[in-house]
């Protein structure tokens, strides 16, 4: 009887065991699930003369928008990569507050521009240091295919 007694202990022992180790692997699993990562998309329209940064979610709605107008007071100063990392530090801050990790990036310029302004670089480059994770980088700058009509017709301006 004693022996019987003795293995029900230890079967009942080893079941609780086992019941502890189930649910602490559960609560690992919640909290993955609580660190789920929420993705934005990031348009950033650069030109030589302003940058200007608008963080959307992917159903495009708009979270937070910032330009280098309101970073800084001088026109000269606007496009200037330091002033585009400024705008992705503010832009970052925002992300933060609405938990998002990763971003879908938009890179857009001036129509006919075969590469983007100053402040695209340095605004990507601060956000990945910002810890946040890019999934894809787009340029969306349009070119112009045939353009408008020339003007004085086919034969040229005649004098």
């Amino acid at each position: 009887m004693a022996k019987k007694t003795e293995e029900s202990k230890k079967s009942l022992e080893t079941k609780n065991e086992e019941e502890t180790e189930k649910t602490s692997k559960e609560n690992e699993k919640e909290i993955i699930k609580k660190k789920k990562e929420r993705i934005g998309v990031l348009n950033i329209y650069t030109t030589f003369n302003n940058t200007i940064m608008n963080l959307t979610d992917l159903s495009g709605k708009s979270l937070a928008k910032f330009s280098g107008g309101q970073m800084t007071k001088q026109d000269r100063l606007k496009a200037n990569p330091t002033i585009a990392m400024f705008i992705s530090q503010k832009i970052s801050e925002e992300a933060k507050d609405h938990g998002i990790t990763g971003f879908y990036i938009k890179i857009r310029s001036e129509t006919g521009q075969s590469n983007p302004g100053p402040g695209a670089h340095a605004a990507i480059k601060s956000l990945t240091r910002a810890g946040f994770k890019i999934l894809s980088i787009i340029d969306l700058t349009r070119m112009p295919r045939g353009g408008p009509k020339k003007p004085y017709g086919r034969r040229g301006r005649r004098v």
